[in-house]
């Protein structure tokens, strides 16, 4: 039923390259549980740490990976051999001052709790530390692999709404149709907001956007700002930024209404800057709210959404690769033709 192995396959990111490499297979602690990878999805993040300049510290490929159990120390009693499961590659400690105050992906231990040696391997260590804190939900036989991969991108959106508030009479623009793009706009949906413009350069994206529901209109159109204020003269209430391109943070400051809100989705390149008149941030009122990542409270309600088919999340999924293409797969992810979620399989 399960891989029998001794050692494994796993893709790492060194020296600008992306390379595959036989490792050991992980042993495992009293406490620990190995998973059989069968899916890890591509992000947008990965695609940055290998071809653009990844703003965060870590340059691991991992933290979209659903599976099965292979193996579990002897004291784990929660879980079994064979159980299917979603697992979160951090997890915060939800006993310290930045979790007490909602703030669980600024905990300490959130970037220390990682899974070894990453999800994109043919199997990997789940630590004791991320069992006890919520770190691995079993998934049920009706939902798939693919589906459960999806869960951790879908959470870090659902982490994004629950910082501001909203109504119905909102209108909405999400700059940036890939994956995570396209999640907000059915969240959007979703919370019962109606308008909702989506922003890319790729048309293929943009149909996608449209078939969702959203007005899709393309960044380099020169009469993009004309069409939005036409029917939003005052400006748009919320826009969300779900694209590593910086620079549209000067057109959401130009496009978000006087008390509106822009909201920082998408992972900005190393040391990016902005040159920009904070007198007009400061005179229109606009609320500038950054968003990292997920925590096991927001995974929680993405699984539910995923069950309850709230979101349907498979239309997203237009690539597979075996892991031993991973390197055209991630390649594949920065050309962004004809795709929105690439995923790698055992």
């Amino acid at each position: 039923m399960f891989l029998h192995f001794v050692d494994m396959k796993a893709v790492f990111y060194y020296k600008n390259n992306v390379i595959l490499k036989e490792v050991d297979l992980p042993e495992i602690g009293v406490g620990d549980i190995l998973v059989e990878m069968n899916v890890c999805g591509i992000c947008g993040s990965d695609v940055e740490k290998v071809f653009g300049k990844y703003s965060k510290p870590s340059m691991r490929l991992d933290h979209e990976p659903s599976g099965t159990i292979i193996k579990i120390g002897s004291n784990v009693s929660k879980f079994r051999i064979g159980d299917r499961v979603f697992v979160h590659h951090h997890v915060p400690c939800y006993a310290c001052h930045f979790c007490l105050h909602n703030n669980e992906t600024m905990c300490r231990e959130y970037e220390k709790s990682n899974i070894y040696p990453c999800g994109l391997s043919e199997a990997f260590l789940v630590p004791a530390w991320n069992i006890n804190h919520g770190g691995i939900i079993k998934i049920p036989s009706d939902m798939t692999f693919d589906q459960a991969a999806m869960i951790e991108p879908l959470a870090c959106c659902i982490r994004t709404w629950r910082k501001f508030t909203y109504d119905s009479t909102c209108s909405a623009i999400v700059f940036g149709a890939g994956a995570t793009g396209l999640m907000h706009i059915m969240l959007a949906k979703n919370n019962g907001i109606d308008e909702i413009t989506c922003i890319d350069i790729n048309d293929f994206r943009l149909n996608f956007a449209k078939k969702m529901g959203a007005i899709a209109i393309d960044y380099n159109d020169s009469k993009m700002r004309e069409k939005i204020l036409q029917s939003n003269p005052d400006g748009v209430d919320i826009i969300i930024i779900a694209t590593s391109n910086q620079n549209v943070f000067l057109d959401a400051v130009d496009l978000v209404r006087k008390g509106g809100k822009i909201i920082l989705f998408g992972v900005p390149p190393k040391n990016a800057t902005i040159n920009i008149n904070v007198g007009i941030i400061y005179s229109k009122e606009i609320s500038i709210i950054t968003s990292y990542a997920a925590s096991d409270y927001d995974t929680k309600d993405a699984f539910s959404m995923i069950m309850s088919a709230q979101i349907n999340i498979d239309k997203l999924i237009t690539h597979k690769y075996s892991i031993s293409d991973a390197k055209r797969a991630l390649e594949h992810a920065r050309d962004g033709k004809n795709s929105i979620k690439i995923m790698i399989t055992k």
